[in-house]
Order: C-alpha cells, then sequence, then structure tokens
C-alpha cells in the first residue's frame, strides 16, 4: 500500500491516522481481502483527516474522512461527522451534486474516531481553479451558489438546531445555546469570552425578535466557494460538486454562513441574489443579523485558535465590539 500522509506537527489539531488503521477500516466495509492501493491524505479540509483511497478493482477511489478524536472536539463543534450523516436525507434536493456515503461508523471499534467513506467526486476545488478565469466569467459562479443556497434554504426542518439534534422549540433557545457553547469553548481554551457571552446576553433580553423566526428552514452551515468543486474544462466556472455539511442546522437563512459570505463584499458575488431571491431587510431583521454575525465571528475566533492563528485571534475582538455597540 503507498501511503501518503500530511506531516503535521505534535501539536496541530489534526493528525494522521496510519497505515494500518486505513486497512482496517477498510477490511470492515469491503471484508477481509479488501485491496487498498494507496491512500493519499488531502489537505483542503481544516476540521477532519480526508484521504483519497484507491482499490483494487475499481476505477474510481473513494474518499475516507476520519473525525477528530471526540476529547479533542470543541462541544460547539461537538459529532460533526454525525451531523453531516443525519442530514442527508434533508439535502435530497441537491443531492446530485454531492458525494454519496458508502458507510460510517461511530463505534469506535477500529479506530477511537469516528469515520465515512463516500464517492469521490470528479472537479478542482474552486479556491484553486475559479482564479483562472477572467473575472467577468465570475458571476455565473456565484448565480450557482445562489441557486444552490435557495434550493437548501427551501426545506423546512422539524426544530431549530443542529440537524442530529439537540432539537429547540424556538429559534432564541438555539442561538442562545449556540452561543453559549462557544463562550465555553473559548474558556476551556484561555481565550476571553467576555464579548460572546455578551451577543448571548442580547439575544436574551430581546428574545421576541429572534423568536419572530418561527419555521426551521435547513442552513448549509458552512457552503462557500471553499466547498464547491469547477468543472475542469468549462468555459465559464461551473459548479459540479459541493462538499461538507457537518456545520448544517435548522434556523433562519440570514443565519447561515452562505448569507453572510455573499453580503460581504460588492463585487461579483452581488449576482448571488440574482438567483437566490430578496432578504428581509426590516429593523428586525438587521438587528437579528448582528446576532448571527456575533455568532460568527466567536466560531471563527475558536477556529483561528485552533489552527494556531495568534493574530486572527486577536483581530476577532474589535470586530465583535463594533457588532456589539450595533446591539446596544
Amino acid at each position: 500500500m503507498d501511503f501518503r500522509p500530511i506531516a503535521r506537527g505534535a501539536q496541530a489539531f489534526q493528525q494522521s491516522v496510519t497505515a494500518d488503521v486505513i486497512r482496517a477500516v477498510f477490511r470492515r466495509v469491503f471484508g477481509p481481502d479488501a485491496p487498498v492501493v494507496s491512500a493519499e491524505e488531502l489537505g483542503t479540509g481544516m476540521y477532519n483527516n480526508v484521504y483519497r483511497v484507491r482499490l483494487t478493482g475499481r476505477d474510481r477511489p473513494v474518499v475516507l474522512r476520519v473525525a477528530p478524536e471526540e476529547q479533542r472536539q470543541f462541544r460547539s463543534e461537538r459529532h460533526l461527522m454525525r451531523n453531516e450523516f443525519a442530514c442527508q436525507p434533508w439535502l435530497a434536493p441537491i443531492a446530485h451534486l454531492m458525494p454519496t456515503v458508502i458507510a460510517a461508523d461511530w463505534t469506535g471499534q477500529v479506530i477511537g474516531r469516528d469515520w465515512m467513506i463516500q464517492t469521490h467526486l470528479d472537479g478542482v476545488p474552486a479556491p484553486e481553479h475559479l482564479g483562472s478565469y477572467p473575472r467577468a466569467t465570475w458571476p455565473p459562479f456565484f448565480r450557482q451558489l445562489g441557486e444552490i443556497a435557495r434550493a437548501v434554504h427551501d426545506v423546512r426542518g422539524p426544530h431549530f438546531g443542529p440537524v442530529a439534534g439537540p432539537g429547540y422549540a424556538t429559534w432564541s433557545d438555539a442561538v442562545i445555546a449556540s452561543l453559549e457553547e462557544i463562550a465555553a469553548d473559548l474558556d476551556g481554551s484561555g481565550l476571553d469570552s467576555a464579548d460572546v457571552r455578551q451577543a448571548a446576553a442580547a439575544a436574551g433580553r430581546e428574545r421576541a425578535v429572534l423568536d419572530e423566526v418561527t419555521e426551521p428552514r435547513l442552513l448549509t452551515g458552512d457552503l462557500w466557494t471553499v466547498n464547491c468543486l469547477l468543472d475542469r474544462t468549462a468555459a465559464e466556472p461551473v459548479i459540479t460538486g459541493v462538499l461538507d455539511f457537518d456545520r448544517a442546522w435548522f434556523g433562519a437563512p440570514d443565519a447561515d454562513w452562505t448569507i453572510r459570505m455573499a453580503t460581504a463584499k460588492n463585487d461579483e458575488r452581488t449576482a448571488f441574489w440574482e438567483s437566490y431571491g430578496t432578504r428581509d431587510r426590516s429593523p428586525a431583521a438587521r438587528w437579528r443579523s448582528r446576532i448571527y454575525e456575533a455568532r460568527h465571528l466567536g466560531a471563527l475566533r475558536l477556529e483561528r485558535h485552533r489552527l494556531g492563528k495568534a493574530d486572527a485571534v486577536a483581530e476577532s475582538y474589535p470586530a465583535m465590539a463594533a457588532v456589539l455597540a450595533g446591539l446596544a
């Protein structure tokens, strides 16, 4: 077996499994004679370890994703892979763009980490390929993103909160619980969480504004350019696949990371709205958007800390202060 892991330091959050573990995983799924030819770790993800695996007798590779050890996971990111697995039936409107799950295992019997095997999608990661096109051709890419986001947001859910649970009866309960989990993770990491707790307190004082949202809609959680695959040969950017819905949850569409990114700049991404449609621009919606931004900034602070980006962690505090000023 040709095994090519990514070399990382002992303190890195992501830690590769061994070649023996990969063999054991594939024996569990494909039988004792599973012929693993090669396993190459891909560096595109920042949370799970991801491997492109080739098997004798199969023309196409498959993808193995391995979650972090449970004790290394933040409580606000607990069991993300299980959440992604649970959201598969809800993502039926875009199933043609997604990998198919071949097998998943939460038992810990092969390795003390969750893992999932999926089909391998054709396409080039958008961050690698979009820049090869003239910027004048970028609007169709964002128009496609708008169509995908609209299809996801049109799905109605049974509760607020993560797809796999816990579920909440009200939107305010889900939002406040998420902020409090992020604050607890910051505390556990030795970082100042006071501003995130201030955002949670503001959400608690204005529950009625959050609870104007009464219908849970499916949110992608993380969809933007980094999670898209493009046709390698198309004359203009064409999305052929979308990946990584582990942070999907049910809530208000405006709270989705996709909407945050679509509104971040007034450039080619404005084409997103041509296919997505209009947004609520009422004063209440603008207030809620500040709460959502506080949640995004808190989650980003955790991610930057996990990746060892101390300068980026420091930058999150003045950004959060500006958001809190708008909530006063």
